[in-house]
């Protein structure tokens, strides 16, 4: 099976669309799948467009769909809308990661609706595609003969939360891992994990989250994370391939074409 791979789109459709028309998705007539590893909307303005485009696939069994931090963080804003004020919304990560400007984009509604009319507002985003059908669909990991793919990274052993993790030690039994394991798992730097030995034998984890200019700039000696010489090609190294381009700041989609087995 032949698999286009993307990851962290945040709802910029046309450099999704882009970067797999460069790849030749569009014009494949084998058999092929997308396989999206997270972070669908927030951040970007063309979430009707990124769902529409999800839909059609998801009709079609030809995508796969990893869940990521923002689609967590997603459900979280709709579960707790009931509790936010106007002055308390606008100073959340609900509203600076850009999940509460989704929320908009595919309700129809505004921020005032959002604060005035919680359980109505979170009532129309359960009624969306994404809520209903794209949220349901999505994965933890996505696993081929050689390749395994997630958001940020396996379920490891780890220290810290999020971005602050610094140290990592494999955890045997991560495919079984809990409902938390898995949501702890969507925040960490894949490459970090890697370098620290947190790989699977035998396979190359396919990872988005965090940007490549990680890597490239800690690893490499290539430039800076952002500024001189950046560089959010896709990272490459022993047990990992990262992808997120941090398109929200360079307006890049990374998309790697992979052809492997498909699991029995």
């Amino acid at each position: 099976m032949k698999y286009y791979v993307v990851a962290d789109v945040h709802g910029f459709y046309d450099q999704m669309v882009k970067a797999l028309t460069e790849k030749g998705y569009f014009d494949d007539k084998s058999p092929h799948k997308l396989i999206i590893c997270g972070d669908l909307f927030d951040r970007g303005s063309q979430s009707k467009e990124m769902q529409q485009f999800v839909m059609e696939l998801l009709k079609k069994d030809e995508v796969i769909l990893i869940k990521g931090n923002h689609e967590d963080l997603m459900v979280d804003l709709v579960e707790k809308l009931p509790e936010y004020t106007e002055s308390n919304l606008n100073y959340t990560h609900h509203y600076s990661n850009g999940t509460v400007q989704t929320v908009c984009d595919l309700t129809g509604c505004t921020i005032t609706k959002m604060i005035t009319c919680p359980d109505q507002v979170a009532m129309r985003m359960r009624n969306t595609d994404f809520y209903k059908r794209i949220l349901p669909a999505m994965r933890n990991y996505y696993e081929t003969e050689h390749y395994v793919f997630v958001h940020g990274w396996i379920p490891s052993i780890a220290s810290g939360y999020g971005g602050k993790v610094d140290y990592f030690k494999y955890m045997q039994d991560w495919r079984n891992a809990d409902n938390a394991g898995w949501y702890f798992s969507r925040w960490y730097n894949g490459m970090l994990a890697a370098h620290q030995g947190v790989i699977e034998p035998g396979k190359t984890i396919v990872c988005g989250h965090w940007h490549t200019s990680f890597g490239h700039s800690q690893y490499e000696g290539k430039g800076e994370e952002f500024g001189k010489g950046e560089d959010f090609s896709p990272y490459y190294a022993d047990g990992i391939i990262a992808i997120d381009g941090c398109t929200a700041y360079s307006r890049l989609v990374n998309c790697i074409v992979i052809e492997d087995e498909e699991l029995k």
